[in-house]
């Protein structure tokens, strides 16, 4: 994080005072300070170890800051949720201020680890590496603007090997109460906190790890969110207002998407224009009924749009999606809020670049999600400053969202 100036120290020092009632105690208050100062710090490594190093003046004060610390995270009973709240609602009310929220943003994280020990770690697939490695896996929950995006909330990946162990369950110290549940599932169960929170959502992206679940997506429906998300390419629809075969069979995606080619119904945005150079695609939409919805009451059966993505150069579409936008949504409007996803990867590289979000080696279960919410807490600060600092109208044009569209 840049230097703060004489006024943005006095307002992280408010910042910290009024997350530091919600804490308990001195104790817990003062080591929050200390632990959340640490990671906004200049250090390039940001575990306990060194933040305490760096928090305190002599050698052989390291050892006790560095116990008090652990202790802090790893055994101090303190609300992950209430914290991440008052963080989230801190740094909403200058990015609202400026424009509306748009999306929020299902996606995950692996940090990578080394041994068998640190809680939810086994060889499994995280996109971070673009390969199957020794790793934790962190689903996220993050709120987006037009020209910003909050990472508000995080739950760890807990693989069978991990919840049907109970050897592991003990040394991990994971709460009696926590049970396998699948990606999707903990997304969810983000999603609802936030709705209860009152949290502004719009319309929920994730890719297709999560929206080929029907489940997930009847969840989004009866939250009453809106929702864009990644599916399989061998999902099977309806296509409405058209019977695909005289006997009305479903079809799968991939021939859909060479039906729509044939028909000339694909048209060409650039939709990003970043330091890469520009990103564009053929897109297609085409009103579908998902087959899996046939088994859902009738008043939950939804008829959505299909948005299907087709890079230069290559045999078959990259994407498809379902989205519930109404029946209106032009074709730019829908591919401009489904490509807002990407940004995603943005945050994750700055919550680890700069934050140490996956600095942490403590092994516990609760010693995670406490490292998780101050590092969301310091995040959060970080995006109220720079909107006080550098508001909007000051800035130089937001090119990364940027949509052309072509025939």
């Amino acid at each position: 994080m840049h230097t703060l100036t004489d006024a943005g120290e006095a307002r992280l020092e408010t910042f910290l005072e009024d997350l530091g009632d919600l804490l308990g105690d001195n104790r817990r208050k003062a080591s929050f300070a200390t632990y959340a100062l640490g990671l906004l710090g200049e250090g390039e490594r940001k575990s306990v170890e060194p933040i305490a190093a760096r928090a305190v003046g002599g050698a052989k004060d390291v050892e006790a800051a560095h116990q008090r610390l652990l202790h802090f995270l790893s055994r101090s009973e303190w609300d992950d949720r209430a914290v991440r709240r008052f963080a989230t609602r801190y740094a909403l009310k200058f990015m609202t201020a400026e424009q509306p929220i748009e999306a929020c943003i299902i996606d995950d994280t692996g940090f990578l680890k080394q041994g068998t020990h640190s809680v939810g770690v086994q060889r499994q697939y995280t996109g971070s590496a673009g390969k199957i490695a020794n790793c934790q896996v962190g689903v996220s929950l993050s709120l987006a603007t037009r020209s910003d995006h909050l990472p508000v909330d995080f739950e760890l990946y807990l693989p069978t090997s991990w919840t049907d162990d109970e050897a592991r369950r003990l040394e991990a110290r994971i709460p009696d109460e926590v049970v396998f549940k699948t990606k999707p599932e903990l997304a969810l169960g983000m999603l609802t906190r936030a709705h209860q929170d009152g949290l502004p959502l719009g319309v929920v992206l994730a890719d297709a790890g999560y929206g080929s679940s029907s489940d997930f997506r009847l969840g989004l429906h009866r939250l009453g969110l809106p929702y864009s998300v990644g599916v399989s390419s061998t999902s099977k629809v309806f296509e409405v207002h058209e019977v695909v075969n005289r006997d009305g069979k479903a079809i799968d995606l991939r021939k859909l998407a060479t039906k729509l080619e044939a028909k000339g119904k694909f048209q060409r945005f650039t939709w990003r224009t970043g330091s890469r150079g520009e990103l564009s695609a053929r897109f297609a939409m085409r009103r579908v009924t998902p087959c899996a919805e046939q088994g859902h009451e009738l008043d939950e059966r939804s008829t959505v749009w299909l948005l299907i993505e087709w890079r230069d150069g290559e045999a078959d579409p990259a994407n498809y999606y379902f989205s519930s936008l109404p029946e209106g949504t032009s074709l730019d409007s829908l591919v401009s809020i489904t490509t807002q996803r990407w940004r995603t990867e943005r945050a994750y590289q700055d919550l680890k670049g700069e934050l140490g979000l996956d600095h942490y080696e403590g092994r516990k279960f609760r010693g995670w999600h406490h490292h998780i919410s101050v590092v969301l807490c310091c995040y959060a600060f970080a995006v109220a400053e720079r909107h006080r600092i550098f508001p909007l109208q000051s800035r130089r044009p937001h090119r990364d969202g940027a949509l052309r569209g072509t025939a």
